[in-house]
């Protein structure tokens, strides 16, 4: 089932994309992302493919040979390739990220630079914001940049990033060395090729294992003055403000996980036989599977409410927290309940459940835990009421 709702206008076009992208990663991503999981391979390998089909540019200005799609289009997309593919949802969900903030507050140079080579994997995106002491607490980063005649030295680390073993431009949070405190947050844009970059592989991940995650080391690498996005001292807002639209693209990739656990243990209950009839016939196994489709559909509500208000350019920050943290949320309980439904069967890795099951687990944590959304939702409730 789409994320697009029967009533909503799209054009024929968008439509057909979607659908094109869910019957692709169906058919090519999900043995893929398979074999991913048991290999800890990368979705770096197929990058090339999905290029061709536009799904690396889908927020870039036609201007620069993007699709420009509505946000609403990226969501629905998004939710189609997690249905499939986990782990490639999330990496164009961070690719796009950074191409759509390198789009807001790059200069033309920039723009000329990335954005028109953004479906080249010679031009993969990578955020690199979280350090070991700075998860939530984004305005916590030791990263440091000393500025000089000519641009800056930038020097720290960078944990949890995201498409960081092959990424060539990473949008880095650094402090300015000197400046005061209100002043010193700002945000590059490093060229992963340049000295001082290094890249570390973290192994072992609970679940989407297809999709990169590094550790960046950096030793004075050198920007020049020109790849500071937005003014100084506006690196937080910079990175924040992306932050609020990328949390809509992971509650798309939590529903669509959701979708496909719900998929797989309906399937199983109506066949699945004990005392004589399908499992799906006992009330227990029907209110698990009722509660989900509830929820389920709940999500996909607060998704596309969100997306729409980006599209309107009224995007409410209390909106996308809703959606991230419910969907998020949803899709962990819907989880749950596919492998309970599965029994023993669910419990080993060749029923798909149990990957989904570790698949669905990092959903409330990136891109801003469950509990920095309720702070966020709490926050702009007290606003609105004071």
């Amino acid at each position: 089932m789409s994320l697009v709702p029967d009533t909503d206008g799209l054009s024929e076009d968008h439509l057909l994309l979607i659908e094109t992208v869910a019957d692709f990663a169906k058919k090519e991503l999900l043995p893929l992302d398979r074999a991913w999981d048991q290999s800890e391979g990368t979705v770096y390998d197929v990058l090339p493919q999905l290029g061709e089909m536009g799904l690396m540019t889908l927020c870039v200005p036609e201007a620069y040979g993007g699709l420009e799609c509505p946000y609403r289009v990226y969501a629905a997309i998004a939710h189609e390739l997690a249905k499939w593919s986990p782990s490639t949802s999330v990496t164009v969900a961070v690719h796009s990220m950074v191409g759509r903030i390198i789009h807001k507050y790059g200069n033309a140079a920039i723009h000329d630079m990335c954005l028109s080579g953004w479906s080249d994997v010679r031009h993969f995106g990578a955020f690199a914001l979280s350090e070991a002491g700075a998860g939530s607490d984004a305005a916590a980063v030791k990263t440091m940049a000393v500025e000089s005649d000519d641009g800056y030295r930038i020097s720290g680390e960078k944990m949890w990033i995201t498409n960081g073993m092959h990424a060539r431009w990473f949008l880095t949070l650094a402090r300015l060395q000197g400046a005061p405190d209100g002043e010193s947050l700002c945000a590059f844009l490093i060229d992963g090729d340049d000295p001082g970059l290094q890249r570390s592989q973290i192994h072992g991940k609970l679940g989407i294992r297809g999709s990169e995650t590094a550790v960046i080391h950096l030793d004075q690498v050198f920007v020049p003055k020109d790849r500071l996005l937005g003014d100084r001292g506006e690196g937080l807002k910079v990175c924040l403000s992306s932050l609020n639209e990328g949390r809509i693209g992971i509650a798309a990739q939590a529903c669509g996980i959701a979708e496909a656990c719900l998929e797989e243990m309906t399937s199983y209950a109506s066949h699945r036989e004990q005392f004589g009839k399908p499992i799906g016939k006992f009330q227990a196994i029907g209110d698990m599977l009722a509660d989900s489709a509830v929820e389920l559909e709940a999500s996909k509500n607060l998704i596309w409410r969100a997306a729409t208000t980006v599209d309107l350019g009224q995007s409410d920050r209390s909106e996308c927290s809703m959606a991230k943290l419910y969907a998020s949320e949803s899709a962990n309980r819907i989880a749950y309940r596919a492998v309970q439904v599965h029994g023993g069967s669910g419990f080993v890795h060749e029923c798909r459940v149990e990957q989904l099951f570790r698949d669905a687990r990092v959903t409330p944590i990136y891109e801003g835990t469950s509990e920095v959304q309720r702070m966020v939702i709490a926050a702009c409730l007290a606003k609105k009421a004071g």
